[in-house]
């Protein structure tokens, strides 16, 4: 008996034992389970955007190409000023206008001094009512100029640098059809007179048809070429493609 008492106590140790190393087992599993799991699924994160600072602009304005440097303010180009324009002028009155220079642009004054503010003189009216000679159009080259009525076309215009004026530099105008080919009055009246008879005029002007009517119907008996020498003289006959002579 008093043998059998230390093998029971001996037991129940083991036993106790046991117990404990099987809970310190369950609980470190629940606890790497855990942790693998918060590695696994941080949750929700903040992201964080770093803007840079912004670089001060040294790029060059494109009108200061248009601008010379340290020329009179006066006869700038219209795309190197600002001005305070008064639309309620009279048309075709002088009138004075407050201009100042537009940024990274120089200028000087009859003194050669530097400066800012200046002012302009010019005629009350707008762009498109300044002389041709005033402004720049486009050119069409497939509109007959030789027709009657004469043919216009759309064109584009754009007032010249130094020219000052109201509203819009650019606009569209409706132009008569102004343009040569290349030919010569003189070189077709002069073959209309000698070689009319075989043709020689329309095939220079570029009517090769006509010239082959009149070449073998030898000048339509003398009758074709007096009337082309009528009609080339008068410029109602012109060149095929249209143009004018030179």
């Amino acid at each position: 008996a008093a043998g059998v008492r230390p093998l029971r106590g001996l037991r129940a140790l083991c036993r106790v034992l046991l117990f404990l190393s099987q809970f310190c087992i369950l609980s470190g599993g629940e606890q790497s389970q855990a942790l693998a799991q918060s590695i696994k699924d941080p949750g929700p994160t903040r992201t964080f955007t770093v803007v840079p600072r912004a670089a001060e602009s040294t790029e060059i304005p494109p009108y200061v190409m248009k601008c010379p440097s340290n020329g009179l303010c006066s006869r700038l180009p219209a795309d190197c000023i600002d001005c305070t324009t008064n639309f309620s002028c009279v048309y075709g009155k002088p009138v004075t206008f407050d201009c100042a220079v537009k940024p990274s642009v120089t200028c000087v004054d009859q003194d050669f001094k530097s400066q800012k503010n200046f002012i302009i003189n010019m005629t009350c009216r707008f762009c498109w009512q300044l002389p041709e000679t005033d402004y720049e159009c486009t050119n069409s080259t497939s509109c007959m100029t030789v027709s009657c009525p004469r043919q216009r076309y759309p064109a584009n215009c754009t007032v010249r640098d130094h020219v000052h004026c109201l509203g819009n530099r650019t606009f569209p105008k409706m132009l008569y059809c102004n343009w040569t080919g290349g030919y010569k009055w003189s070189t077709a009246l002069a073959l209309s007179i000698t070689l009319g008879g075989f043709g020689a005029d329309r095939f220079y002007l570029g009517q090769w048809r006509e010239g082959l009517g009149k070449l073998f119907s030898f000048g339509g008996l003398g009758i074709w070429t007096l009337i082309d020498v009528l009609l080339i003289g008068v410029g109602y006959v012109g060149p095929a493609d249209g143009s004018l002579y030179i």
